[in-house]
C-alpha cells in the first residue's frame, strides 16, 4: 500500500509544525492532531495511511494511543511510527510491543522521517 495521507501527532506546536513541513514537502497529505484523544478520533475519521506519533503527551501518551490504534478493528492496519525524545532501548521495545512499526528518536533529520514512511 502506498502511503499518501499521514496523521502527525504532537502536543508541541514547534515539533508538530516541523513534522508537518517535512511530510508535506515530500508530497504527502498531512492531517494533524495535538493530543492522544484527538489522534484517536482523527485516525478513525480520516483513515490515514500512516501515523507519526509523539510519545510524551498530556492526556494520553503515545504508547497508549498506539496500542488503541493497533488493537481497534477499524484502525489496526494503519502503521504507527513513534517519534520521541525517549530513546532508551526499553522505550523502543515497549513501543514495538504496543504495535509500533518503527521508532524515531528526537532530534531527527527529515531523511529519517521520510525513510521510515517509505519503508512502510
Amino acid at each position: 500500500m502506498a502511503i499518501k495521507k499521514v496523521l502527525v501527532v504532537d502536543d508541541s506546536d514547534t515539533d508538530l509544525k516541523n513534522l508537518e513541513q517535512i511530510v508535506s514537502s515530500a508530497g504527502y497529505t498531512v492531517i494533524t492532531a495535538k493530543s492522544g484523544t484527538e489522534a484517536m478520533d482523527k485516525t478513525r475519521e480520516e483513515q490515514p495511511d500512516a501515523v507519526l506519533l509523539d510519545v510524551i503527551m498530556a492526556d494520553m501518551n503515545g504508547f497508549q494511543v498506539c496500542r488503541r490504534i493497533t488493537q481497534d478493528d477499524a484502525t489496526k492496519d494503519i502503521p504507527v511510527i513513534l517519534v520521541s525524545s525517549k530513546g532508551q532501548k526499553t522505550d523502543r521495545v515497549w513501543g514495538a510491543e504496543q504495535g509500533a512499526r518503527a521508532y524515531v528518536t528526537k532530534p531527527f533529520t527529515p531523511a529519517q522521517i521520510l525513510d521510515e514512511l517509505k519503508a512502510l
